[in-house]
């Protein structure tokens, strides 16, 4: 980790943080970075990755650190680094200098965290060995991060109800990310021609990401299997006729992300019916961004995209029937089954380890319709909040092949019409919007969209 002492502005808006948190909660806060995960022996890890909660106060990945807040005050409890180990991972920054860094308020070994931990709330980090740290150095056993308790509890609320809007150096941040993933996508469209397999795709738009010294916020997603919301496979070979689907996103060296999907043919041009599908799919896309503002119903964006996907298949004679019914039935759901986007922050799916607690507003909780119950974000919309939106259209034959869903609508879907469009598997059309007091930045908005663009962006490869 490289350590620069530009100027103090990382430690202004790393204060201005604890205060705000000092004003919702009146008891101590200790939040762990976390340890890097043995890959298949200890000497060889998997990528070390911090908390976001600890990053989001500390805000540098510093591995097996933690800090403690209090008052507004920051104390960080970290070990320097034992003289033999710069052989193998060169100079480390002292723990004085980082704590200069971060404006701590005081800076001690590890060891010494154990005394000040009285009444002191935590959130559960993922990784096995430092949940057993926790527990150990607060004397108590600790709950999942979804599902705290008592102080715990009030901490998660309070941090949530901080991260949910971003500040100034967050959506720098953020912006960076964009930028890259932007690039990344390009790359991807211009690799396509030449690409064997999907993994040759994933190379370019990955090369781009690691480039920038940053990493990617998630696995990427590079398939001709579209239907296949997460797939991580990319053996298959890139075919005339096919579409790829790329859900690629980048993640700054401190842990803020992207989150970007586009949808192309390999060919460079879609076929009739791959661009009936598309345009339906951009239709969904582009009336839930021109809705999305602060005091917006989140789910009732995803009920837009639910009515237009609809509308747009009837149009296609794939639906039949009345388009309010269609969605109150959730027919809709037997081809865009997810809910419309999510949070994005410091996770791409922001705060989903503390499940729906983040992304549902107090009182609500999950429905248990098909066409709701994936839905990630259930909040009245609220200035800074950054959310994607990302309607797809899928033929998941699981779902469409299921006996139950077959007789269910068996009078509302024209299976043979259906047949018609097998050269759509998947397509997502995903961006980043931020939210504003009036309307709304899509952040993304420089990766074209529009089914002609995406055409000439390819075709430059073919």
């Amino acid at each position: 980790m490289k350590i620069t002492k530009s100027d103090n502005f990382l430690a202004n808006i790393l204060h201005q943080r604890r205060q705000k948190l000092a004003t919702l909660i009146n008891f101590p806060t200790i939040l762990w970075s976390g340890s890097r995960i043995p890959r298949n022996y200890p000497a060889v890890a998997f990528p070390f990755r911090a908390s976001s909660h600890f990053l989001y106060f500390a805000g540098l990945p510093l591995e097996n650190a933690a800090i403690r807040l209090e008052a507004g005050k920051l104390e960080l409890f970290l070990d320097d680094a034992p003289a033999s180990s710069t052989l193998w991972h060169g100079e480390m920054p002292k723990r004085a200098e980082i704590a200069e860094l971060i404006g701590a308020d005081a800076a001690f070994p590890m060891a010494q965290l154990k005394s000040l931990t009285t009444n002191a709330a935590t959130i559960a980090v993922q990784d096995s060995l430092t949940q057993l740290q926790q527990s150990q150095i607060l004397d108590r056993p600790l709950t999942p991060p979804k599902s705290p308790t008592g102080i715990d509890l009030e901490l998660t609320k309070a941090i949530i109800s901080l991260r949910l809007s971003h500040d100034a150096v967050s959506l720098a941040e953020l912006r960076q990310a964009v930028a890259v993933t932007i690039e990344a996508h390009k790359a991807g469209m211009a690799a396509t021609g030449k690409a064997q397999i999907e993994a040759g795709v994933r190379a370019a738009m990955e090369s781009v990401i690691i480039s920038e010294n940053m990493t990617y916020a998630y696995p990427s997603i590079v398939t001709v299997h579209g239907e296949v919301l997460h797939s991580e496979h990319y053996h298959n070979p890139l075919q005339t006729g096919d579409l790829l689907l790329a859900d690629v996103g980048a993640e700054t060296s401190t842990g803020w992300a992207a989150d970007v999907t586009r949808t192309w043919p390999v060919s460079g041009k879609f076929s009739p019916t791959q661009r009936a599908i598309y345009d339906v799919v951009l239709a969904a896309h582009d009336a839930c961004i021109d809705c999305i503002s602060s005091g917006v119903e989140y789910q009732d964006i995803h009920l837009l995209a639910a009515r237009v996907m609809a509308a747009g298949l009837v149009d296609l004679g794939i639906l039949r029937g009345d388009v309010d019914d269609l969605v109150e039935m959730d027919a809709h759901a037997l081809f865009f089954v997810h809910g419309i986007g999510h949070l994005i922050g410091l996770d791409v799916h922001d705060m989903e380890d503390l499940g729906d607690l983040a992304g549902y507003q107090a009182g609500r909780t999950r429905s248990s319709r098909f066409g709701l119950g994936f839905l990630r974000l259930n909040r009245v919309l609220r200035p800074g909040m950054l959310v994607s939106i990302e309607p797809g259209f899928y033929q998941v034959p699981a779902i469409l092949n299921n006996s139950e869903n077959r007789a269910k609508y068996k009078n509302f879907v024209k299976w043979d019409e259906l047949e018609k469009f097998a050269d759509v598997r998947g397509i997502r059309i995903e961006d980043d919007i931020l939210v504003r007091e009036e309307g709304r930045e899509v952040l993304t908005g420089k990766l074209p969209t529009k089914a002609l663009e995406i055409e000439e962006l390819v075709a430059v490869s073919a």
